[in-house]
Order: structure tokens, then sequence, then C-alpha cells
């Protein structure tokens, strides 16, 4: 389509059209605005489980910037279009080569000029060397492994192309977790801890981690536990932590949050829970528990706690809610900035898509998003991480489903919260 006649529909504020092609399970779609531009588009590859919520997300957080993006006129003059290819990634005995093979349509058949991943696991390092390649600028936004941006700082001349939006490395996360329970320690008197996990291999280093809180810390670690994909019984594990004299049960969970949260609530268990849980990113987690979540305790953005961290959190919160029904708004808001806020605002000083110009707008980014006050890159391509980063933001559930920020000090301080112990029986009554 030509800009003769693109203004033809100028009365229009948005068109999209939407091309599904069975085959392979890939999706284009188009975004046509009404104002007077270059007929040739920029196109956004984005790749990642997409039979998995945060694929969807990740790809509906993208189709919104570019919508949005489009709405206003396009970048460079010209309009956005996203093209997605699912790779399996996050599924189970998932093959990694789907992912080398989704990436290299993108690149060579879709002719893609930038891409947003969401690729998972090891899979990520062959897509890093794909991209290195073909010289093609890659933005992540799920892989925390350290050694991927480390490649970067060893060789620059080969991976500069690969840059991380979220999440923070995996050291950044462990710090974060180490500085969280001291301040947990500190909040409620607590210093017998226990951690449960499900199998999944993201959650390595961080139990080594926690492995080591005795030896570094002082802590009692009393029990470790790790259940199989598809529990739904949790009984012998909370029976074991309990009988441990665990007082913290740090959780390390990526699925079935929602059978272990209903059972912690109805056991009445006499720990208190603190950590991470993935499922917990749901804006209606609250519902889906039938509000037993109430004084669970777990990281999250405060896109999904609707916290005001920056003026753009809360109107980016509302345009995604609005714009699909059932979105996990966390990994949709990676998406969303990674190309809404962080691409566009890099494409807009660079003057070009031309890829050295661009890598180096990047490298100078220094921007507000809807997760970061100030969004900056290391010079390895990392997110670079401040004391007010919304990366280690823990809430609380509380009553009728309220999120009382507890963590970092400054946010539960501002916020005027409080911590809450249940109000059942724990080691939490010998608290003065």
């Amino acid at each position: 389509m030509d800009s003769k006649a693109i203004t033809k529909i100028q009365a229009l504020v948005l068109v999209s059209i939407i091309i599904a092609a069975t085959a392979g399970g890939i999706a284009t779609y188009y975004f046509l605005s009404g104002q007077e531009i270059s007929s040739e588009s920029i196109k956004i590859g984005v790749i990642g489980d997409l039979d998995m919520p945060h694929g969807k997300s990740g790809l509906e957080g993208a189709l919104l910037a570019a919508e949005q993006i489009n709405a206003e006129g396009g970048l460079l003059g010209r309009l956005l279009e996203v093209v997605a290819e699912d790779d399996d990634s996050s599924t189970p005995g998932g093959d990694p080569s789907k992912s080398v093979n989704a990436l290299t349509k993108l690149i060579t058949q879709d002719k893609v000029d930038f891409v947003i991943g969401m690729v998972a696991g090891e899979a990520v390092f062959s897509c890093q060397d794909l991209i290195a390649q073909h010289k093609k600028i890659y933005i992540n936004v799920f892989a925390a492994i350290e050694q991927l941006t480390q490649r970067v700082e060893d060789d620059y001349d080969k991976y500069k192309y690969f840059f991380r939006y979220s999440p923070p490395n995996s050291s950044s996360v462990v710090l974060g977790l180490v500085d969280n329970l001291i301040y947990m320690r500190e909040l409620t008197g607590f210093n017998k801890i226990a951690y449960l996990s499900d199998y999944y291999p993201a959650w390595d280093e961080t139990k080594a981690v926690l492995d080591l809180l005795p030896e570094n810390h002082g802590y009692e670690l009393v029990y470790t536990g790790e259940f199989v994909p598809g529990t739904v019984d949790f009984t012998s594990y909370f029976a074991a932590a309990e009988a441990a004299g665990a007082e913290v049960l740090i959780t390390l969970l990526a699925a079935e949050s929602i059978p272990f949260i209903k059972e912690y609530y109805d056991r009445q268990s006499p720990m208190i829970l603190w950590g991470y849980n993935m499922q917990a990113a749901s804006v209606d987690f609250w519902e889906l528990t039938e509000g037993k979540c109430e004084y669970t305790s777990a990281f999250l953005v405060p896109i999904v706690a609707g916290y005001p961290l920056t003026s753009k959190t809360l109107p980016t919160r509302e345009a995604l809610l609005n714009y699909w029904d059932g979105i996990a708004v966390q990994p949709a808001s990676a998406t969303f900035d990674a190309l809404r806020f962080v691409l566009a605002d890099a494409l807009e000083r660079a003057g070009t898509t031309e890829t050295e110009a661009v890598i180096k707008a990047l490298e100078e980014t220094s921007i507000e998003t809807s997760t970061s006050t100030k969004f900056e890159f290391t010079s390895s391509h990392d997110v670079l991480i401040r004391a007010d980063s919304d990366q280690g933001f823990m809430f609380q559930w509380q009553a009728d489903g309220a999120l009382a920020p507890i963590y970092p000090r400054n946010a539960m301080e501002t916020a005027g919260a409080t911590y809450k112990f249940p109000d059942w029986p724990g080691p939490w009554d010998e608290i003065s």
C-alpha cells in the first residue's frame, strides 16, 4: 500500500489488519494509521513461546506498543509491523533448535529490522550467536542468565547486538534477594528459614545462594524441598517444613502456585510466605486464589500491583488491561516498554534504522519507562540496577486484595504501609 492509499483513510484513528498464517503457528500483524508516511514498514520481530501465558502476553505488549506508535504517525515516517514466531522454548521437553529456526525465519524470510526476544533457557545462547552472525539488534525481555551480557563485555564486536531490557541479570537478582531477606529478618525477627521450589532450572542459582545463607548471614536453613510439575497436593512439603521449625517459607514458584497458596491458607500453616511466584504476576491473582493469597508476599513489578512508580506506570497498566482481556501485565509490560519507550527513543535519536547508529543510541539510553524511573544500559548492555528499581519490589496481599509495598524500605515508608502477619496462630504470636 502506497502513501496515497493511506491518506484516503486519514479520518480513521487507526485501522488494524491481522493476517494469520496457519502453517507453523505464524502470525503477522500490520498496523496502518491515517498519516502521510512511507509505505515501507519497520519490521519488529517477536520470538517466544507463544503457547505459554508469558509468551502470549509478551506478544500482546508488543502489539499494543506498535499500535500506539502507529497511531502517533509511526517512527521516522514509517509504520511498525510486528511479526511473531513461536519457539516452544518454555515448553517442558522443548527442542532448543526450534528457537534457532524461528529466529532464522524472522531474520532471513520475514526480513525483520529488530527483534524482541522472549527465548528461555540455553536456547538463548544459540539465538545470541545467530544475531551476531546476521548483525541484527535483539532486545531480551526474558532470560536473566548473566553470561549473556558477559559475552558482550568479553567480545563486544561480536555480541554488541544483544541488549537486555529485563529481567535484571541473575547476580543482581541474587544480591537483591539477600538484601530483601536481611530486611525480612529485621522486620519480623524470624531467622529459621526454609525454601520450596518447583522443578525449574532457572532457580538453581537462587537455591545455591539460599544454601549459603547460614554460612554468610547466620540464618538457620531448616528445610529445603522441590516438587515436580503438575503437583497439586503439598501436604507433605508443608508438614516437613513445619516439623523442622521453619518460621519463613521462601517460595520459588514458576507454576502450580494457585493450589499451593490455597492449601497454605486453608491449612493455616504457621509460617510466613516470602519469595518468588510467577503466577502472581496476574492482576487477578486475588480472584484466582479466592482471596487466599492474603498475607502472601512476593516479588512483583509495580505495574502489576498498580503502584505508581513512574508517570508511565498506571497509564501503561490501564492500556494493557483495556487492550486484551486476561493479559498477564508483567511480561506484557516488558515487551511494551522495550518497544514503546526504549527502542522507539533510540530510533528517534539515531534518526535512522541503520544498525551501528541504533546500537550507539541504545547505549546512550536514559529514559523513564513504565517500570523504571530512569532506565539505562550498562557497558555490557545489561540492565543498570538502581536503588529505586522496580525490579526488586515486594508486595503483600492484604485485606480485600490490596497490595502493600513492603520492600524496598523507602517504598514501604512512603506508602505508609505495614506488614501483616496471618490471623491464625504462629511464631508471630511471640512478637511483642
